[in-house]
């Protein structure tokens, strides 16, 4: 048998490979191996905030046969197609936003086909909750009625919100957002509403609360970030009223007058109290306790207080009434009463103003001599005044005040009840000057305060001021120019300068002096304060120009001011132009100039400025010119050798004189002249021959030449043949044999 079976084994293997030829099988998806994102989406999950656009998964499957795959995606009827499949690559695309809260899972069929066979599976997507949805309210916003005796700790309210999510998205806390909720506190677990222990509700104070209720959850993630999400909403509390509050009155404190016009019956006062339990006020009865000495009654009804007597038989001046308002039930019951005080003072009418007082009565105007700047606060003693009003109470206060010259003087006391010694201090010493005011006038006003009639009197207050020596002497200028011609005889006027003192008598006597180094030239008449040079001062601009010093002002105690004084040392043309030597000799090669020059000893200009002229030339007045600033003389433009020169005057001979003027520009000009010699010549290539050309002229510089010449010869000489006697006693010296078989040898 085993023989057989093989035998029949390559027949077996042959129809097998015949069917395999013929058959086609489907394709079909990889498995989800457990680190795998291939396959066919099963048991696949995504997250609820995933972006519309996202590559969500990819499908992957094969084809037995190698045949290429592609890939469809499809939901049931009826249901929002969340997702797009690429066939070629399948790729899955998220093309609708996804909502946990409305859909957790969703049921998809992929297919996958090789153009003839075709696999279709359902697959589930569970889709994952974020963090959403914020809480929502069920019972809020809400209002409830809650008794102002409700006991402290006591529950009066349970919040109640729900968040979608879940997880600790969906867990949801509560707190208290506002200032009102102090009075209340709330579960963060369950809700419940509750007053604070040792605190209570009070419809008197406050018959509203509102309470925001704030529900927020655990947190989680959204969109890759942790968030918490919350809600609010109100809780209106309405406080109920219930009989806990005694009446209370109105206006309080209560103050009522009795004049001497009042007649019995005249209303004094109303008080007026209202129930505390404003919700559930009940009547109110007014009544006396105590202190109204049977002098006045009050309407149990509406609380009016009236006078039963005539005021002048009254033995007092005030009454402190006790007033009860006590609550009445429907019933009549008493159920709760307060008390309080009414004050009530007999007065007097305002006829009497206030009235001013010196030492032998009534007295109108006050005067006072003293020296001016008293130091501050000082109180002006001399001043006895006193101030008086004779009526009573309210009728009795006044105010004063000083009206005059503002920020010297203050006036205490300022409010006065019937009567007070009038003091007046100084506030601000500087101003009380002599210089400014020799007197000062003042007006005190006494005005009542609180009456109608405002009655008011016055009193003159005259303070004649003293002088003091507080000033010392100003100058007019802080500093003083002045300007002399030099060569000005001496005690000539300068200039006159001008202090001040305002004090008065000896004090604003000023007396002047000058010093600093450049005072000595000058000296000041010490009562006018007029500056005149020393009778020897001579000045010269040429040596000095300017100078400046200290003028002195000062008062008889020594207080001084200082200015400065400048002195300017006006130039006068008085030194005419110098030229070095009035006979002056020039060579003059031809395109080239020859320079004079003179000088002006004047200080400033235009005294010290030169002008040049050539006054005479001869043998020829036509061939030079003169730049009359330099003094630079040149041959006319036109000469250019000396053939030219020659041809113009007809002369063999080349040597010019010249007289030229140095004139000056001051007012009045002044001139000096000077004759030049100019000799002039062709330029010569060397400089040297050109010098002992310019010789030619100059016979004196020739001589001194010749002389010095000679004398270096002669003293070269010298030098030659002394060398020569030393040098052969040097070598006698050494070789005086030799010497003498030379001696001997020579006959």
């Amino acid at each position: 048998m085993k023989h057989v079976r093989i035998a029949h084994l390559p027949l077996l293997f042959a129809f097998f490979r015949v069917c395999s030829a013929q058959a086609d099988f489907a394709p079909y998806f990889f498995d989800n191996g457990p680190y795998s994102n291939n396959g066919n989406m099963a048991l696949f999950s995504l997250s609820e905030d995933t972006p519309v656009g996202t590559q969500i998964y990819c499908l992957n499957g094969t084809d037995p046969e190698g045949q290429e795959v592609s890939y469809g995606l499809s939901f049931d009827p009826g249901s929002k197609e969340y997702f797009r499949v690429n066939p070629k690559t399948g790729n899955i695309t998220l093309v609708q936003k996804l909502d946990r809260e409305k859909q957790d899972s969703l049921d998809v069929m992929v297919s996958i086909t090789d153009g003839k066979s075709k696999v279709v599976e359902r697959v589930t997507i569970f889709v994952m909750d974020t963090n959403d949805e914020k809480p929502e309210f069920k019972n809020m916003p809400a209002i409830i009625d809650v008794l102002e005796t409700t006991e402290s700790g006591h529950s009066i309210f349970k919040a109640q919100a729900v968040d979608k999510d879940t997880g600790s998205g969906g867990s949801v806390n509560y707190y208290l957002l506002n200032a009102q909720s102090s009075l209340f506190a709330i579960d963060r677990h369950s809700g419940v509403i509750r007053i604070k222990l040792e605190e209570t509700l009070d419809y008197e104070k406050t018959k509203t609360h509102f309470v925001i209720v704030i529900a927020k959850d655990g947190g989680g993630t959204y969109n890759g970030k942790e968030q918490f999400l919350s809600s609010s909403a109100t809780l209106t509390i309405n406080v109920l009223d219930a009989q806990d509050t005694p009446p209370s009155f109105i206006g309080t404190p209560y103050f009522g007058y009795v004049y001497e016009v009042s007649l019995p019956g005249s209303e004094i006062y109303t008080v007026v109290a209202r129930d505390g339990d404003v919700g559930n006020s009940n009547p109110i009865r007014y009544s006396f306790e105590e202190g109204d000495d049977g002098v006045f009654s009050i309407n149990e009804t509406t609380g009016r207080i009236t006078l039963l007597t005539q005021p002048m038989f009254l033995r007092r001046e005030l009454f402190n009434i006790k007033v009860k308002a006590s609550e009445i039930s429907p019933e009549g019951r008493l159920l709760d009463y307060s008390v309080t005080t009414v004050v009530i003072r007999v007065v007097d009418l305002n006829n009497n103003p206030p009235t001013f007082y010196g030492e032998n009565g009534t007295q109108s105007t006050f005067e006072l001599t003293m020296y001016e700047h008293p130091p501050e606060g000082e109180i002006l003693r001399g001043l006895k005044i006193t101030v008086n009003d004779s009526d009573q109470g309210a009728n009795a206060k006044f105010n004063l005040r000083l009206i005059g010259p503002g920020g010297m003087l203050r006036v205490v006391p300022q409010t006065v009840l019937n009567e007070a010694q009038v003091t007046i201090l100084v506030e601000d010493s500087a101003a009380m000057d002599y210089e400014k005011h020799h007197f000062l006038t003042y007006k005190l006003l006494a005005v009542e305060i609180d009456t109608p009639e405002r009655f008011s009197s016055t009193a003159d207050i005259i303070i004649h001021l003293l002088d003091t020596n507080d000033n010392a002497p100003k100058f007019s200028s802080d500093y003083y120019i002045a300007r002399i011609p030099e060569n000005s005889p001496g005690g000539s006027n300068v200039v006159s300068v001008l202090a001040i003192d305002p004090d008065s008598g000896p004090w604003g006597d000023v007396k002047y002096s000058i010093y600093g180094s450049g005072a000595d030239l000058f000296f000041i008449q010490p009562v006018t304060g007029i500056i005149y040079t020393q009778p020897w001062a001579i000045l010269d601009a040429e040596v000095r120009s300017k100078y400046n010093f200290y003028v002195k002002a000062e008062d008889s105690e020594e207080k001084y001011g200082l200015a400065e004084v400048f002195v300017t040392v006006l130039d006068l043309n008085d030194h005419p132009p110098a030229f070095n030597e009035n006979f002056l000799e020039k060579t003059m090669v031809i395109g080239a100039p020859v320079k004079i020059e003179a000088v002006d000893d004047d200080a400033e200009i235009p005294n010290n400025v030169i002008e040049y002229a050539i006054m005479k030339a001869e043998p020829d007045n036509n061939i030079f010119d003169i730049d009359a600033d330099t003094g630079e003389i040149n041959l006319k433009s036109y000469i250019k050798s000396m053939a030219i020169i020659q041809n113009i005057t007809k002369q063999n001979d080349f040597t010019w004189s010249l007289v030229v003027q140095a004139r000056d520009m001051g007012q009045p000009s002044f001139s000096t002249t000077a004759v030049v010699k100019i000799d002039i010549t062709e330029a010569v290539k060397s400089r040297f021959v050109s010098y002992f050309l310019g010789l030619r002229k100059r016979p004196g510089a020739v001589f001194g030449i010749f002389m010095t010449a000679v004398t270096f010869a002669i003293s070269l000489t010298i030098f030659i043949s002394t060398l020569i006697y030393w040098n052969s006693v040097k070598k006698s010296r050494l070789k005086p044999q030799g010497k003498i078989r030379k001696i001997i040898k020579r006959p």
